[in-house]
């Protein structure tokens, strides 16, 4: 197979297209040959080598991608939920690794088959995983309850983009999202079911009085800050990511106490190989909101030959919607 291998820890020059056995896929693991694998941001922070004295994660040389779509090539023993051609998508427990490649080997608890359901491949990949994360982080850490608000930070990022649909299959009364105010105009013409858009630079002009009783946040910084002020009594704060890339930002806890508020962390990687039996419910609901088009966001390809280019456009900031590798 042909891979995009990180050759050592860096800038977006490290990337190598390469030769690299077949994988052959164990017990309990699929191979799927890769129509598409999704970008993002954790692959950067990875390449990047900010996470590599974390116990577990890949070191150079390592192919990255967590999340890609394609058809089943061959099945592991004990595997009786799939057949070879099947049109799959997997999430993001699958690993930190293994899918800028042509084939992918994965576990099949974190796959999800696209049969009958009318999802395009390259939708799916961009939009399901994070869709499935942003259920699993509304239901199993949040408790969204019906009726309640949503404020979503980084609205058209890749994983926030898919909180609004599914916030709404979940019967949040109103979802309003967050830019940087630089991204207002693309913002404000994207399908994506906000009721409005705001510039985050002026988060409390613009709410006024209203108040929110789910933040979801993957910016951090001194938004995360800010965001407590808009918060209503029980409201509870997700916390899904650090795009502002402030690693050293603190929040003023006292804040918490007084205001009877929650700060929440998630991520999905980590929470779904202890909770294997809830991939396959919340791939289902992703799969749910997709069909009824409430997580259509943009895509954009590349080639796989060109996943420096791919992720020097992540790291600026530079892809509205998700960005995606063709082998």
């Amino acid at each position: 197979m042909h891979a995009a291998v990180v050759t050592r820890f860096g800038d977006p020059e490290v990337f190598e297209l390469t030769e690299l056995p077949d994988p052959v896929p164990g017990p309990g693991q699929v191979a799927i040959d890769v129509s598409h694998a999704a970008v993002g941001l954790i692959d950067v922070y990875l390449r990047q080598g900010l996470y590599q004295d974390h116990p577990g994660l890949p070191l150079p040389p390592y192919v990255p991608g967590l999340e890609v779509a394609g058809t089943i090539r061959a099945l592991g023993a004990g595997v009786p939920d799939f057949r070879v051609g099947e049109p799959v998508v997997t999430l993001s427990g699958t690993g930190a690794e293994g899918g800028y490649a042509s084939i992918a080997v994965v576990d099949a608890a974190m796959t999800a088959s696209l049969e009958g359901t009318g999802v395009d491949p390259a939708l799916a990949v961009a939009a399901v995983p994070n869709a499935a994360t942003a259920f699993l982080a509304l239901t199993e850490v949040a408790h969204l309850r019906s009726g309640e608000r949503v404020l979503v930070h980084g609205a058209l990022g890749g994983l926030a983009s898919a909180f609004p649909g599914v916030a709404r299959t979940l019967g949040a009364a109103g979802v309003v999202g967050t830019v940087r105010r630089t991204s207002l105009a693309d913002a404000r013409a994207s399908t994506l079911p906000y009721d409005e858009i705001i510039a985050a630079d002026d988060l409390i002009g613009s709410l006024g009085d209203r108040r929110f009783d789910v933040v979801v946040d993957p910016v951090g910084g001194q938004l995360r800050t800010d965001s407590l002020q808009v918060m209503a009594p029980m409201g509870r704060m997700l916390l899904v990511g650090n795009a502002s890339g402030d690693w050293d930002h603190t929040v003023p806890s006292n804040t918490l106490w007084g205001g009877n508020l929650a700060m929440l962390g998630f991520a999905a990687g980590y929470y779904l190989p202890t909770h294997p039996e809830r991939a396959r419910p919340a791939a289902e609901a992703a799969l749910g909101a997709a069909a009824q088009g409430l997580i259509d966001i943009p895509v954009h390809s590349l080639p796989l030959a060109e996943a420096a280019e791919a992720h020097r456009r992540v790291e600026n900031g530079a892809v509205n919607g998700r960005i995606l590798l063709e082998p």
